[in-house]
């Protein structure tokens, strides 16, 4: 009994000197927020795994502090106090750091050769150090190299043991809860590479204006997407997308009250709709770099806007329709709403960087609208398709152009269809003397005939200030057809002016005005040559970071390039929930 009674009281000087260590060794400890887990860098749901991230960090931390004075490998272990970098011979704690570390070898340091001594700590911190210092009592009462202290140093010893004795053991319960939640986590977690991404859009809408308004009623509408989005290699991502809604595009009506053939005021949320909140997979695509090229692979609604670029910043959104413009006029230019569904596209940069056109690059793309109907007439090459081509350039990184052209085929429907939702023959967008695809006496007895397009357009945007963007898009359409009095050509045009941050950082406001696609002097078709002008206006404020509310109004003029028809004037207050 007395031999250990001498051995305590040998050691006792290197106690103390331990538990300053522990002191100042854990003032220099990082704060566990702001460790980044392995699972977050690799694209994992924060959301799902933060009681994971924090278990795992405050383990860490405590596995770290009780390991810091007998770490063995020569990057942790120091036997001088001048092997620390930021210890200098005027500090005023010089002479105890060097004691310690060359008297007791209590002090372990960081692998880069730092202290960081000046670093505050909290209780339970301090709780974990000293715990390490028993271990190294431990130790050194085992062998008793320790030299004679005195009864005030054990007494302070004592003192130490008893102030942090609750503190170890809260320390020692919530480890062991920590553990538990962390094995509960890692035995029932989703998915290491995938995350969720998810949307949910509430608009309250009408629409007002001569027979129109009064055809039409104020309605609340929906559309929700879950997003599952996997990355094999972290530069790689599968969109394995589903999505639900019972939004309806508003039914136009002329003067004399019969329904306009037309999508002029069609509103993003509204494209793809399932009619009902049933579910489906809307999107199947998978992007992956081969080189410096990127690699863009469509089995399900697939879209043009997915993979080249549609210079129309703060208006456009890749996820039509939760937090860019309202309409799909104002969204992106209608050549990109030519065909869609399942493909391939490339997309290969120009030049290494340098020069005033260094990020420039091609773009190329080929989806078809029934790659999964194995009929005669259909098929990945047989039925709609449309193959895309664009140069873009980009001139430092405020001015972005691009140039492009779409060839597509469509036995029967539309012009501007993207096809992503399954059914062909919808409008995207325009009136329908510019998009239905046959004569006029088809047009009345609703029977549309094949026909080929070509497609040109240019888009640019303007970036003059981090507080203003310009931006604008023209397409041209020549449409030949295999009837009589099928062929004619189409044009669009449009400008946008966006104010980001307008009001509060987040928010936009934003004026888009052009003219959806139209026809003039097509055979048949009564002789109505008016533009159909498109004005809107809308302003996104954000609530948080992940909810928005948008209210907008859509002005159009002259529905169906029938000026004798009156105004319509669309009115939208839309909610976006992203999480």
């Amino acid at each position: 009994m007395s031999n250990l009674l001498w051995k305590c009281l040998v050691v006792s000087p290197a106690v103390l000197g331990a538990t300053l260590l522990v002191s100042a060794t854990a003032m220099a400890a990082p704060n566990p927020t702001t460790q980044v887990s392995a699972a977050k860098q690799l694209g994992v749901s924060e959301v799902a795994q933060q009681p994971e991230i924090l278990a795992q960090t405050t383990i860490d931390q405590v596995n770290r502090y009780s390991n810091e004075g007998n770490q063995g490998n020569s990057q942790s272990q120091v036997t001088s106090v001048s092997q620390f970098s930021d210890v200098q011979p005027t500090d005023w704690a010089f002479q105890a750091l060097q004691s310690l570390v060359e008297r007791y070898g209590c002090i372990a340091g960081y692998p880069n050769a730092t202290y960081r001594g000046n670093r505050a700590l909290t209780r339970y911190e301090f709780a974990a150090g000293l715990n390490a210092c028993l271990d190294r009592v431990n130790e050194l009462i085992a062998t008793a190299t320790a030299d004679l202290v005195t009864k005030q140093d054990l007494a302070t010893l004592q003192r130490l043991q008893e102030e942090f004795s609750a503190e170890l053991a809260t320390l020692r319960g919530r480890v062991d809860s920590l553990e538990a939640r962390t094995a509960e986590l890692e035995a029932n977690q989703f998915s290491t590479t995938t995350k969720l991404v998810g949307e949910a859009i509430f608009a309250v809408t009408d629409v007002f204006g001569g027979t129109t308004g009064d055809n039409n009623n104020t309605v609340f509408q929906d559309r929700v997407r879950l997003d599952l989005q996997t990355s094999f290699t972290g530069r790689d991502v599968l969109h394995t997308r589903l999505a639900a809604g019972n939004a309806t595009a508003f039914t136009q009506f002329d003067n004399a009250g019969g329904a306009i053939n037309t999508a002029e005021g069609t509103q993003t949320f509204e494209v793809s709709s399932t009619g009902n909140n049933s579910v489906r997979i809307d999107r199947l695509t998978y992007e992956a770099p081969i080189g410096p090229a990127q690699v863009y692979l469509a089995a399900s609604g697939g879209r043009h806007s997915h993979y080249t670029a549609v210079n129309n910043p703060y208006f456009f959104d890749n996820t039509d329709g939760g937090n860019g413009a309202l309409s799909t006029f104002a969204t992106e230019s209608p050549i990109y709403r030519i065909g869609g569904g399942a493909g391939i596209a490339l997309n290969v940069p120009l030049g290494k960087g340098q020069g005033i056109l260094g990020n420039s690059s091609i773009t190329a793309g080929y989806l078809a609208s029934q790659a999964n109907d194995p009929t005669l007439s259909s098929g990945l090459t047989n039925g709609d398709y449309a193959a895309l081509g664009q140069l873009n350039f980009s001139v430092g990184d405020r001015i972005a152009l691009a140039a492009t052209y779409v060839h597509g085929y469509s036995a029967s429907g539309a012009l501007f269809d993207s096809g992503t939702d399954g059914n062909t023959g919808g409008f995207d967008v325009g009136t329908g003397q510019a998009n239905f695809l046959g004569n006029a006496a088809g047009l009345a007895g609703g029977v549309a005939t094949p026909a080929s397009s070509n497609s040109y357009g240019v888009s640019a945007a303007f970036r003059p200030s981090d507080k203003l963007s310009i931006s604008g898009f023209v397409s041209y359409h020549d449409v030949t057809g295999v009837g009589a009095d099928d062929d004619y050509q189409a044009w669009s045009y449009g400008l946008g002016v966006a104010l980001p941050d307008f009001g509060k950082k987040g928010n936009v406001l934003g004026i888009f005005a052009g003219a959806e696609p139209y026809s003039f002097n097509r055979p048949g078709f009564g002789g109505n040559n008016d533009i159909p002008y498109h004005v809107e206006g809308f302003y996104k404020y954000r609530v948080s970071d992940n909810i928005s509310v948008t209210p907008g109004v859509i002005w159009l003029t002259s529905p169906g390039q029938n000026s004798d028809n009156d105004d319509a004037i669309i009115g939208t207050l839309r909610t976006t929930f992203t999480f």
